[in-house]
């Protein structure tokens, strides 16, 4: 039985942040140690996190008309941020999800987090696995891609004639696309990650979903067909993430992975599951508030161990897609397209919501129902990478072939 099985029977106006424009940089960051190399982690939200309730579009009502039992409360209108259920203000056009409190918006207060949205690719399989390597590729749609070669790997490879070559590492279980190619790269399982069991709130989902059809009877009075029936749908959420580990596991080894990348490693990797929200997904509080708690507190926690190398490392945050604007019958979200990208760094010039954006309304969904891919992952990425390392066009291209880099102007 197939999640999608289930499920069946149950023209924009850009505002574009100026002209990108693409600058060599130095090869350390402002306030980091001399000759420290530079430090990149890329962590890959796995299963499509529902972006829209992370950066909420607090001006914008239709926002609050699409989803009636998930949207996010507007700020204070002191923007004291009292209110609990309240987004955070960032801006007079987006909001943060309010479970970041304490962990996100401080370092987005000092200038340490930036966020991208309207981001992704032109992939509009609104596949898990077709989706998430298009990503891990990096390679243009048109022709034959060649899956034994990685974004991340050719950026190793290109690295490799700078005085500070990289020493790449994964942080999963099994080496991911991204890291495939002729580098050698290392990858380390963490074991002690435990990805959580059916739990209560799993099994109501499950029992609500099958009332009023021809299973209801060995759903609820059955405790063998219940189990077997989450267990089918778990399984099929647990594929979506190729076993990358949870949120609450991320936390938890976050401070593990800047200890190593303080002493061995400034190239990182490192996969994040349990984003796919179809039910129960929750608004301020519930399921996915849970997971932005617990990875929230994670990156807090990476930037704290960083200690002073947090000045010279930059995290950015990446998923495969968003999710539909508009809430489904079963309180969540279902495969969308643009997505929000998040740049952290101890020396970018953050507290910004940068890149090319769109005012959120009805009339600027794509194929009325996601948000549009106004900020090509490929550029910007090869933007960063671009600042960061200081490539210039040739090595850039190695690693982004025919992508035109932008800068987005955070280093």
């Amino acid at each position: 039985m197939q999640r999608r099985h289930l499920l069946q029977a149950l023209g924009l106006g850009c505002l574009t942040v100026g002209a990108p424009r693409l600058y060599a940089a130095p090869s350390t960051a402002p306030g980091a140690a001399a000759g420290s190399a530079p430090r990149l982690l890329v962590v890959f939200l796995r299963g499509g996190y529902d972006c829209a309730n992370l950066l909420v579009p607090i001006d914008s009502s239709f926002y609050y008309e699409a989803r009636p039992s998930l949207a996010i409360q507007r700020p204070d209108a002191q923007g004291q941020n009292q209110n609990p259920n309240a987004a955070l203000s960032l801006d007079t056009h987006w909001g943060l999800h309010p479970a970041l409190r304490d962990s996100i918006y401080p370092l987005f207060q000092k200038g340490q987090v930036a966020f991208v949205p309207f981001a992704g690719t032109e992939d509009l399989s609104r596949s898990h696995f077709e989706t998430q390597d298009s990503i891990e590729l990096g390679q243009p749609l048109e022709g034959s891609r060649d899956f034994r070669s990685g974004f991340m790997n050719r950026l190793a490879a290109a690295l490799g004639g700078l005085p500070q070559p990289s020493a790449p590492m994964s942080f999963t279980d099994q080496l991911p696309i991204a890291f495939r190619g002729g580098v050698d790269v290392p990858n380390m399982a963490l074991k002690s990650l435990g990805k959580p069991g059916v739990d209560e709130r799993q099994g109501k989902i499950i029992t609500a979903m099958y009332a009023g059809t021809p299973l209801a009877a060995p759903v609820t009075e059955g405790f063998g067909v219940r189990t077997e029936v989450l267990q089918d749908v778990l399984q099929e959420m647990d594929a979506a993430g190729r076993n990358a580990i949870s949120a609450k596991g991320f936390e938890a080894e976050a401070r593990r992975i800047a200890h190593l990348m303080r002493e061995r490693f400034n190239l990182g990797f490192v996969d994040v599951g349990g984003w796919d929200t179809h039910v129960g997904e929750g608004g301020a509080t519930g399921y996915l508030a849970n997971r932005f708690d617990e990875f929230g507190r994670g990156l807090a926690g990476f930037a704290d161990a960083m200690g002073s190398d947090w000045n010279n490392t930059v995290v950015v945050v990446v998923s495969e897609f968003g999710r539909t604007f508009r809430e489904n019958g079963n309180r969540g979200t279902d495969h969308g397209h643009g997505s929000v990208y998040w740049v952290l760094g101890g020396s970018i010039k953050g507290g910004r919501v940068v890149g090319r954006q769109v005012k959120v309304e009805q009339a600027t969904l794509f194929q009325n129902r996601d948000f549009p891919v106004l900020n090509d992952y490929r550029s910007v990425l090869g933007g960063v990478a671009a600042r960061l390392y200081g490539l210039g066009p040739e090595r850039l291209a190695q690693v982004f072939p025919k992508a035109q880099p932008e800068d987005l102007g955070l280093l």
